[in-house]
C-alpha cells in the first residue's frame, strides 16, 4: 500500500503502533494452542459448543505463561483494534463522499469477508475435524463442514462488524452530520484530559458491555448463520470504534493521540492502571468459573472487565506514542501489509499448530515455531498476491508486476533476498 512521504509524528506513533498490534493477533492465536486454561481435548467438531472455534488445536503441551498473554489481549486487543479502524473514518467519508466511501468499504471489508469465509477459512478448519474425524477424507470433511449450523468464520468475524459500523456512520452522517462534529470536538476537549476521557470510556463501555454478558455470559457466541457474532461485545466495539471515530474527526495530532500530550508523557501510569485493572478482572472471573455465582460478583466481574478493556487500550496508546514515534523500516513493513496478514495468517496457525501436535518439544519453542513461521509465510503469501491483479485488490495493495527476466528484485531470487533482508532486520 502507497503510503505519504511524510508523516507526523503522531501518524508515526499510530502506523507502528498497527504494526505492533498485528504482531500480538499473530502471537495471540499461536499462543492458543499450548494455553492451560484450553479443554483437555480437542471437541467433537459436530458437538455443541463447537470448542475448536476457540481452539482449533489442543495440545498436550501447555505453559501457564499463555494464559497470562493470551487473558490480557482477549480483553483489549480487539477492541483496541476497532478503535485504531475508526481514526480515519472521518476524513476518508470527508474526502470521498458517502457512496464512494460504501463502495469502497465494500470492496475493502465486504469482498474479501466473502472470499475468506468461502475459501480460507475451510482450508483452515480442516486439522481441527482431522483430529477428532472418524474419515479424514476431504469429501467426508466437506460434508460434516456443510452440515454445520452456521458457517465458521474465524478471525474474519472482524471484517463484516467493522463494515457494519462503516455503513452506521454513513447513515448517521446523513441524517446527523453535526452529531459527529460535536463527537469530533467533544473528544478533542476530553483527550487533552485522558483520565476524564478513561472515564467517559468506561462509563460507555459498561452500559454498552454489562447487561449483555449478564443476558448471555462472557463467552457465548452465535450457533447459526452466516454472520459470527460474540453476544456481550458487538456495543463494546462500537462504542471503540465510535471513540477512534471522534479522535480522527479533529485529527489525531491534538487531544489524546499527541505526540507531546497528558496521555504519552504518563504512559508508566496507564501500565499500572492497566495491569492493576487485569489482576482485578483475572480475580474477579475465577470466582465465576466454578458455576452459578451471585449476581454482584458477575457484575463486579463484568466492570473489571470494562475497566482493563479501556486500560490496556490507552496504555498501548500512550507507549506507542512515547516510544513509537520514529520510523522504523520494519514496523513501516509490517503495517503496510497489516491488513493482509490479519486475512491469511489464520490458516498457517491451525496448520503449524497441527503439524507440532506430534512433537515433544516444549509448548514455549513450539509457540515460538508456529508464530514464526505464521509471520513469515503469511509475509511471503502477501507478497505473492500482490502480484495478482485480483488479489491486490482483494488485500487492498497497489498491485505489483509479475517477475521478469530483467528484474532481480522482482524474480524468485530478490524474493529470497528481500525475505532474508526483513528477517534480519
Amino acid at each position: 500500500m502507497s503510503r505519504p512521504a511524510a508523516l507526523s509524528r503522531s501518524s508515526l506513533a499510530l502506523d507502528n503502533l498497527r504494526a505492533v498490534v498485528i504482531l500480538i493477533v499473530l502471537a495471540f492465536h499461536s499462543a492458543l494452542a499450548y494455553v492451560e486454561w484450553s479443554p483437555a481435548t480437542s471437541s467433537g467438531f459436530d458437538d455443541p459448543p463447537y470448542g475448536w472455534r476457540a481452539f482449533p488445536i489442543v495440545d498436550s503441551h501447555r505453559w501457564f505463561g499463555f494464559d497470562l498473554f493470551c487473558a490480557w489481549q482477549d480483553v483489549y486487543l480487539m477492541s483496541l483494534m476497532f478503535l485504531l479502524s475508526g481514526l480515519f473514518v472521518w476524513p476518508s467519508l470527508m474526502r470521498k463522499g458517502n457512496r464512494a466511501f460504501v463502495r469502497d468499504r465494500l470492496l475493502r471489508l465486504g469482498v474479501p469477508f466473502a472470499f475468506g469465509v468461502v475459501f480460507l477459512i475451510p482450508i483452515a478448519v480442516y486439522p481441527a475435524y482431522r483430529v477428532t474425524g472418524a474419515d479424514p477424507s476431504l469429501s467426508a470433511y466437506w460434508q460434516h463442514y456443510l452440515a454445520l449450523p452456521f458457517w465458521p468464520n474465524g478471525q474474519l468475524w472482524f471484517l463484516w462488524q467493522l463494515l457494519a459500523l462503516n455503513f452506521l456512520v454513513v447513515g448517521l452522517h446523513s441524517i446527523a452530520p453535526n452529531a459527529l462534529k460535536a463527537l469530533g470536538r467533544w473528544s478533542a476537549a476530553a483527550g487533552k484530559r485522558p483520565r476524564r476521557y478513561f472515564a467517559a470510556l468506561t462509563a460507555a463501555s459498561a452500559l454498552a458491555y454489562v447487561p449483555l454478558a449478564l443476558a448471555f455470559t462472557p463467552w457465548a457466541w452465535s450457533d447459526s448463520g452466516l454472520l459470527a457474532v460474540q453476544f456481550s461485545r458487538p456495543l463494546l466495539y462500537a462504542v471503540y470504534f465510535f471513540a477512534g471515530l471522534g479522535i480522527g474527526v479533529e485529527g489525531i495530532d491534538c487531544g489524546l493521540t499527541a505526540v507531546d500530550g497528558a496521555l504519552a508523557r504518563r504512559w508508566a501510569l496507564w501500565l499500572a492502571a492497566a495491569l492493576a485493572s487485569l489482576l482485578l478482572w483475572m480475580g474477579l472471573t475465577s470466582l465465576t468459573m466454578n458455576g452459578p455465582a451471585p449476581i454482584g460478583i458477575d457484575i463486579a466481574a463484568d466492570l473489571s472487565f470494562v475497566l482493563a478493556c479501556a486500560a490496556g487500550s490507552l496504555f498501548l496508546i500512550a507507549a506507542s506514542l512515547r516510544f513509537a514515534a520514529k520510523r522504523s523500516r520494519i514496523l513501516a513493513s509490517l503495517s503496510a501489509t497489516a491488513y493482509s496478514l490479519y486475512l491469511v495468517h489464520y490458516d498457517f496457525v491451525v496448520w503449524l499448530q497441527y503439524a507440532l501436535l506430534a512433537s515433544t518439544l516444549f509448548a514455549v519453542i513450539k509457540g515460538a515455531i508456529v508464530f514464526a513461521g505464521t509471520l513469515v509465510l503469511s509475509w511471503i503469501t502477501t507478497l505473492a498476491v500482490q502480484r495478482i491483479p485480483f488479489g491486490a485488490r482483494l488485500i487492498g495493495a497497489t498491485p505489483r508486476a509479475l517477475a521478469t527476466p530483467k528484474s532481480r528484485s522482482r524474480s524468485p531470487a530478490g524474493l529470497y533476498a528481500r525475505l532474508r533482508q526483513f528477517v534480519s532486520q
